[in-house]
Formats: C-alpha cells, sequence, structure tokens
C-alpha cells in the first residue's frame, strides 16, 4: 500500500494525527452500527420467513377454495359474481427509522368492518366454497401487507449494511493503514532531519572551538 504524497512537516503530522484519530473513531461507530443491522437484519429474517410461511399457507386454502369453487360455479357465473366488489382498501404509506434506514410501515383500513360486506355477490346462485375463499382473502390481507412491508425492510437493512461494510473494510484495510504509514514515514523523516541537524551543531561546534584555540595559539604566540 502507498503512503499519502504529502510533506514531512510536522503541521502535517499533527493534521494526519487528527485524521487517524476521526478515521479510528468513525471506523469504531461504523463497525457498531454493522453489528446492529446485522442483528437486526438476522431478527426480521426470522419473522420474515415464518411470516411467509403462515402466508403460504393461507393462499394455498385460498386457492384451494377458488378451485373448489370454480368446479361447482360455472366460469360466467363466477366471474360475474366477482366483477363488482363491494369494499374498498385504503392505503396509508408510512416510515419508521431503523438505524438511519427509513423503512416502510403499511397501515390499511377498509371501507366497511361488516363481514357481509365482503361478499359482492348474492347467496342465491353462489356457491359456499367461494364465500370460504373470500373470507380467507380478506383475512390475509393484512398479513400480505404485513409481510410486504417486512420483505421491503430487509431489503433496504440488507442495502444498508452493504454500504457500512463496505465502509468499514475501506477503513480498517486502507485508510487507516495508508494514515498509520505516512504518519510513519514523517516521523522517520523528522527523525533524520533532527540526526542531521544535531550533526551539523556538532561540527559548527567543533569548528568554533577550534577557531577559539587558534586564536588563543596566536595570540599567546603575539605576546611571547
Amino acid at each position: 500500500m502507498e503512503r499519502l504524497n504529502v510533506n514531512p512537516t510536522r503541521m502535517m503530522l499533527t493534521t494526519l494525527k487528527k485524521r487517524l484519530a476521526t478515521a479510528l473513531r468513525g471506523h469504531k461507530l461504523m463497525k457498531d452500527k454493522r453489528d446492529e443491522l446485522m442483528k437486526g437484519f438476522l431478527e426480521l429474517a426470522r419473522e420474515n420467513k415464518n411470516l411467509r410461511e403462515e402466508v403460504e399457507i393461507r393462499l394455498k386454502d385460498v386457492y384451494d377454495s377458488f378451485t373448489m369453487a370454480g368446479a361447482i360455479m360455472r366460469k360466467e357465473v363466477m366471474e360475474e359474481a366477482l366483477m363488482l366488489p363491494k369494499q374498498r382498501v385504503e392505503i396509508q404509506v408510512k416510515s419508521k427509522n431503523i438505524m438511519s434506514v427509513d423503512v416502510p410501515v403499511f397501515d390499511f383500513q377498509m371501507s366497511s368492518t361488516g363481514e357481509e360486506e365482503i361478499y359482492p355477490y348474492g347467496y342465491a346462485t353462489t356457491s359456499g366454497e367461494l364465500d370460504e375463499a373470500i373470507t380467507d382473502l380478506s383475512s390475509t390481507l393484512p398479513l400480505l401487507l404485513e409481510l410486504a412491508a417486512k420483505e421491503k425492510e430487509a431489503q433496504m437493512l440488507a442495502a444498508e449494511l452493504e454500504r457500512t461494510r463496505r465502509r468499514v473494510n475501506a477503513l480498517e484495510y486502507v485508510k487507516i493503514p495508508q494514515l498509520q504509514m505516512t504518519i510513519k514515514y514523517i516521523v522517520m523523516k523528522l527523525d533524520e532531519n533532527e540526526r542531521g541537524n544535531q550533526t551539523r551543531l556538532m561540527k559548527v561546534k567543533d569548528m568554533i572551538l577550534k577557531e577559539a584555540l587558534e586564536e588563543k595559539r596566536q595570540a599567546d604566540e603575539a605576546v611571547m
């Protein structure tokens, strides 16, 4: 890994140390966020699995009832019975925040609460199997909406988890090592320059001392 291309000065060293401290703090926060997202995602995945299994069982019963009704009733009669539904469903999409991720929350309301309102037909020309299918489908609708919300929530959490994981890896394996390598390089260069300065100072001191001794010797000779 290449270090940053910077001038090895004390000011740059101070700046990089501050950036390193920020990166380390950000790395810890990102790791904590990643762990919490993973925990929430796994819990949501288990809930989603159980809910999907329940919905699939209910939908199978609905399909079986519709199939039985279609076998008993003529196709034209069944289509006419279901042509004009009496009940209307209004859905409101809200949101909740989970680890800085806005996930959808579906809230629905029926236009009427009476059980008889779910049947858009009379009982004279229809079968009990069709009534059973409509009833089962009406009771399954809230679970379908809940399943849709949970699957969307799981999808969004998975995307955020992947983004967070990439940021953690970028900090852990690229940014932080690069800053540490650059700081180490600057410290070595500054130490090298310090040793060079000390060597030059010692040479200058020796030269001054040598000149002083030479001047003293010449002064002593002049006196003699």
